[in-house]
């Protein structure tokens, strides 16, 4: 990736040929053109206001449903860093929270502040400007039940808020304008006692903790879940339980997400995936669509 633009000055830190491995779960992949952590909304508006129009621009979170292809990612990646990670209470069932902010740091929040409805965040690998974008979701709860509104950066550096209506949200799709960054949400859930949300939480964990490969290098759930029918199981009947494609592995655990069990790159994670979604049609006629975001140039 070679460099044919010039960058606006910044106060936060922007760093060219960044490795994105080390940030993302699969620890595979090439690296960012150039990643950008600003310092703070303004400095991200006013960079986006004036980098040239042409250059890419790509939010990262806490890059737990990523493939980051192995050629690397063009442009500008721009990753939310603690000064986006806060979580402030507005009333008795409101929150405002960072585009930074994990979903473990706004469930406890929420827990503290005896707010309930907000427990299924604690089990979503990511922040919340992910949640926003992908209408992320998990034991039957999505962001749509619980957002108001967000304040995103859009790509031309104005600043704008989004009610919930304007997102014109899908399963695990929003209509969230392309190269916008969210920098902060409204959720609201509902008043709860500290000690019921603290063992629903605790309920979800150890759900997840039975049922998922959570200490393994992986994207979380692959695929997503077809209507009618539940992806991993689709998987499962397909015959690829522990299929591998290199270092690349079909959990044996939870059949949709995919490992890293070695040194696999994102070619082969992404190969194997298409094998499984390959496997799927031919069993059940059922065409498999990707949850997991794969960003960047193949190799």
């Amino acid at each position: 990736m070679s460099v044919c633009y010039a960058l606006p000055p910044v106060r936060g830190k922007l760093t060219h040929g960044a490795p994105l491995a080390p940030l993302v779960w699969f620890k595979s992949g090439g690296a960012a053109e150039w990643l950008f952590e600003p310092a703070d909304a303004e400095d991200l508006a006013s960079f986006l206001f004036a980098l040239d129009p042409a250059v890419p621009v790509m939010g990262l979170g806490l890059g737990s449903n990523m493939i980051v292809r192995d050629g690397g990612v063009p442009g500008v990646v721009i990753r939310l860093g603690k000064t986006f990670a806060t979580v402030e209470q507005i009333d008795a069932t409101t929150l405002k929270c960072g585009g930074g902010a994990s979903g473990i740091l706004v469930s406890s929040r929420a827990r503290d502040a005896g707010i309930g409805g907000v427990e299924f965040l604690r089990s979503i690998p990511g922040t919340v400007g992910g949640f926003v974008r992908m209408n992320g979701g998990a034991y039957g709860r999505e962001t749509c039940d619980i957002l108001v509104e967000c304040d995103v950066i859009l790509r031309s550096g104005e600043r704008k808020t989004l009610p919930l209506a304007d997102l014109a949200y899908t399963y695990r799709h929003s209509e969230l304008p392309e190269g916008a960054i969210v920098v902060s949400a409204i959720f609201r859930g509902h008043p709860g006692d500290p000690v019921a949300i603290q063992a629903e939480m605790d309920r979800i964990a150890a759900a997840r903790e039975e049922s998922q490969p959570l200490r393994s290098k992986t994207g979380g759930s692959t695929f997503k879940n077809p209507q009618g029918h539940k992806a991993w199981q689709l998987v499962d009947e397909a015959g690829c339980r522990g299929l591998r494609k290199g270092d690349a592995q079909v959990s044996e655990k939870h059949t949709n997400f995919l490992l890293n069990v070695g040194e696999a790159t994102s070619t082969d994670i992404e190969a194997l995936g298409e094998e499984v979604r390959a496997k799927v049609k031919a069993k059940s006629g059922v065409e498999l669509e990707w949850e997991i975001q794969r960003v960047g140039i193949v190799k």
